[in-house]
């Protein structure tokens, strides 16, 4: 394990001593700074396939409106449905309007010479900017402010939800409601800009350079100050984690070379804000070395998923993750549930809480299990739903169907998380022909969604669980630059790693590792959503071509009518029905 920290040298490493600063690097005190607050409506969100339909802006300076502009945009294209229900923008309404060739240069010629200012700026200035493309025009290439990104460096989750236009202008009292026109969203944005401006006068931003350095998180006066935390650090595979001065992990990340990884951290190349947040907080970093990259890879996993560190985002609350389970009562039904089932008994995940809900659906409109929450006794009857009055649910509630009957359906809804997915592939086939043939084509889409939801997640529970009860397995890939990579995993955990010489006899590693590698409690399914994180990451590796099996003490198999051979066979295209 190694460590890099300590104090760093004096700024100027070049041993010159600290620059004098020219007046021009002190920039243009803001309140004599032009700002041209810019929303547009488009089309759709991709800049390079769809149209501006309107663009508002708003010029102030020293807190005062200078000017405004505002007109709609003739795309050239229909506007989807979907688009005039939110913006009000019709066909109708542009069908007269001016081209973006016609519109682009008064837009330019009315911002010029001030900084651009958005909410989530890349979306505006990345369709100005194609809109250029387009009309050969020069894009000018102005200072830009995002009011996203201010806000979320001013901005505290204890007082806004979130950093949407609408939550900010009521935080900061905007006298214009947003109503995704472009006009009165841009008025929005520049009560937005003066309270967030106001509040980083408070962290000593007065100029518009101060106001640009401080959009980019840190200085680069202070990345460049902790480089030496990348110094002396191994070039093999591992786990970095950063700390800070109280030995907290900030963020952990893996490598096949960690001074390498490490030290772009330190470089221009590093733009990502939050990781440059990060390193303003780190102080030391330390470096958990591994045999080969899977081992480090499972390190990782483990290390996020126990520490938590807060600029790390994937894989930091596996126990966030869902599960689908049959509860446990007379006349059960199917819930989504963070709580891991107990073992041995019929489950689907874990998956995300929206795909877990979405395979219940599949199975919900195949079988005739009932949905409803209410806790039902079989010698007390009580009132129906409107799924039991159209068929669709088997009506426990009224005592039509026993204990004993209901449970036939409890059979197959287990059955269908654990065995055979066909039965509910084939019922809902029959739904979506239906559905297809009376032109009700969102519908279908919906049905198709949640089939496939099902059938992925169905296919992914059973591989990691017949994987997981294999038992042992020793596996060894090509190392670069000669050797073998092992691993010994045992019921879905990797239990030890080794990385062998070039051209020597890998067997005698691997018996000496299997003697020495962790004891694992044998299970036949997985324990908890880390546990199945961990299995998937060892499965996709057994996966790879160069990798290849050298032992298996137990049986890992896949059954034929099991939901792999399915998985996938559901199409994706956004209206397959439409024939």
């Amino acid at each position: 394990m190694y460590r890099s920290g300590g104090s760093a040298g004096p700024a100027d490493e070049g041993g010159q001593g600290f620059s004098q600063p020219t007046l021009d690097s002190f920039g243009t005190p803001l309140r004599e700074v032009t700002f041209c607050v810019v929303d547009l409506e488009t089309t759709g969100l991709a800049a390079d396939a769809c149209g501006i339909t309107e663009i508002g802006a708003v010029k102030v300076k020293g807190g005062e409106v200078v000017g405004e502009f505002s007109t709609l945009v003739n795309p050239g294209e229909s506007i989807d449905p979907r688009v005039t229900r939110l913006t009000g923008i019709t066909d109708e309404m542009v069908a007269d309007a001016p081209g973006i060739e016609t519109v682009l240069p008064m837009f330019l010629e009315f911002a010029h010479g001030a900084t651009l200012v958005a909410h989530n700026a890349g979306f505006d200035i990345g369709f100005l900017r194609h809109a250029c493309e387009l009309t050969d025009t020069r894009w000018p290439r102005p200072p830009v402010v995002d009011t996203v990104v201010l806000a979320r460096r001013l901005t505290e989750k204890s007082e806004v939800p979130n950093r949407r236009l609408g939550t900010l202008a009521r935080l900061f009292g905007s006298p214009v409601t947003p109503n995704h026109r472009a006009l009165d969203d841009a008025r929005a944005t520049v009560t937005v800009l003066h309270g967030l401006i106001e509040r980083a006068s408070g962290h000593g931003v007065v100029t518009d350079a101060e106001l640009s350095e401080f959009c980019r998180a840190i200085p680069s006066e202070l990345q460049k100050r902790k480089r030496h935390l990348a110094d002396g650090l191994p070039q093999g595979p591992g786990v970095y984690i950063f700390r800070d001065a109280d030995d907290r992990a900030l963020y952990i990340g893996v490598s096949v070379n960690v001074a390498s990884r490490v030290r772009s951290y330190f470089s221009a190349a590093e733009q990502r804000r939050r990781l440059r947040d990060m390193l303003a907080s780190a102080e030391s970093v330390e470096v958990v070395e591994c045999a080969h990259r899977l081992e480090a890879g499972v390190a990782e996993l483990r290390l996020i998923s126990g520490g938590k560190p807060p600029y790390n985002r994937a894989a930091k609350f596996p126990e966030h993750r869902s599960w689908v389970r049959l509860t446990e009562e007379p006349y059960p039904r199917l819930q989504v549930s963070r709580k891991p089932p107990a073992p041995g008994t019929p489950r689907l995940g874990p998956a995300s809480g929206t795909q877990a809900q979405a395979a219940i659906s599949a199975i919900e409109a195949a079988l005739p299990i009932r949905s409803c929450r209410t806790r039902l006794s079989p010698k007390r009857m009580s009132p129906t739903c409107v799924l039991g009055e159209i068929g669709k649910c088997a009506e426990p509630c009224r005592h039509t169907v026993s204990v004993e009957e209901y449970g036939v359906l409890v059979e197959q809804a287990a059955s269908a998380m654990q065995g055979d997915p066909a039965p509910i592939a084939e019922a809902v086939g029959e739904r979506l022909a239906e559905l297809a043939g009376s032109e009700r084509f969102e519908a279908a889409a919906e049905r198709r969604d949640e089939l496939g939801a099902y059938l992925a997640l169905a296919a992914s529970s059973q591989r990691v669980r017949n994987f997981v009860a294999a038992g042992e397995l020793v596996a060894a890939g090509r190392a670069k630059g000669g050797g073998w990579e092992v691993a010994v995993i045992r019921h879905g955990i990797l239990a030890g790693a080794v990385k062998t010489p070039p051209r020597a006899d890998p067997m005698p590693y691997i018996a000496k590792l299997r003697e020495t590698s962790r004891v694992v409690e044998p299970v036949d399914d997985v324990l908890d959503a880390a546990h199945a994180a961990e299995a998937r990451l060892l499965l996709d590796w057994l996966a790879k071509p160069e990798v290849r099996l050298v032992l298996i003490e137990g049986t890992w198999a896949t059954p034929l009518n099991g939901a792999e051979r399915m998985d996938g066979t559901v199409p994706h295209d956004p209206n397959p029905w439409r024939r």
